[in-house]
């Protein structure tokens, strides 16, 4: 068995690389958690915003303000069928430019059935043409290690390499931020077809940050009954014991130990802090001072 706390001579400098320039989640309302936590973050930290119902322009707009002040690399969500007019878009992108210094942005469809506006998904956003003159570094697009609900493998790796030549256009390099997981094995086998079809771009793999077993249990039935099962084994819980909390260690071990970085490419991790921030931040401190190669 995996003994989590002596990585060997392969895996320790793998979770270095990992955790060298990873990233955080986080809401518009989670500024004041953030401003707690700014002490164990390393500078220049990628911080993603999430673009959520019920959260206004205006506090998506602060929180990335507040991002950039703190030291922070803001990249701000956008949720295409959730933007309602051309002129809504290049307000809010604006501002973000002018007020964040934004270099980044994480481009994904939304949850909406039906658009609320113009953009039916991240293609037709990026496609727009809105996004150029931004002096915009990379855009992130979604991926989906364990597929997606509603759309098929071969729709989903063209949309990927549509979203790779439309940003190329622009000449905006493609970041792929993946959903969260609990089981490293079709994490890797996904990020090694990405490599296969030929691209290149920076993967950051979501994981779960630390958090109370009933959350982790609430967020991994929202994957369905397997991903339940495997936050059970890979987190050493038991039906009997769904009390105190659990964070990644077996998990982040598991990656590092099946990633190879010179055929793997360009990897780092995104934690999403199910359990807040201040204890994401803290655990992901911990954890690289405890493993530093």
């Amino acid at each position: 068995m995996l003994d989590v706390t002596r990585p060997d001579t392969i895996t320790a400098p793998r979770l270095g690389a990992l955790l060298k320039h990873f990233s955080l989640e986080m809401t518009a309302k989670d500024v004041p958690a953030l401003e707690e936590a700014a002490g164990v973050i390393p500078p220049g930290t990628r911080i993603a915003i999430a673009f959520l119902p019920g959260e206004t322009f205006e506090q998506r707009l602060h929180a990335a303000v507040r991002v950039r002040a703190l030291g922070f690399d803001p990249a701000p969500h956008l949720s295409a069928r959730r933007i309602a007019s051309e002129t809504e878009l290049r307000t809010f992108l604006e501002q973000l430019a002018d007020q964040a210094a934004i270099r980044r942005l994480f481009v994904v469809a939304g949850d909406p059935p039906e658009p609320m506006g113009p953009y039916f998904d991240a293609l037709s956003l990026i496609r727009s043409g809105m996004l150029a003159d931004l002096g915009l570094e990379s855009v992130g697009v979604s991926g989906y290690p364990e597929g997606h609900p509603d759309i098929g493998e071969p729709a989903l790796w063209g949309a990927m390499f549509d979203k790779r030549e439309a940003l190329a256009e622009l000449d905006i390099s493609m970041t792929i931020l993946t959903q969260f997981g609990f089981d490293p094995d079709p994490i890797v086998d996904w990020v090694g077809k990405v490599r296969g079809h030929g691209v290149d771009a920076l993967i950051r793999i979501g994981v779960p940050g630390p958090a109370g077993i009933k959350t982790l249990m609430r967020f991994a039935a929202r994957c369905g009954v397997g991903a339940s099962a495997k936050v059970m084994s890979r987190y050493g819980l038991s039906i009997t014991n769904l009390i105190g909390s659990a964070g990644p260690d077996r998990l982040v071990h598991d990656l590092a130990g099946q990633l190879d970085l010179e055929r793997h490419g360009p990897l780092s991790l995104h934690f999403y802090p199910f359990g807040g921030i201040a204890k994401t931040a803290q655990w992901v401190s911990d954890f690289r001072a405890a493993h530093a190669a």
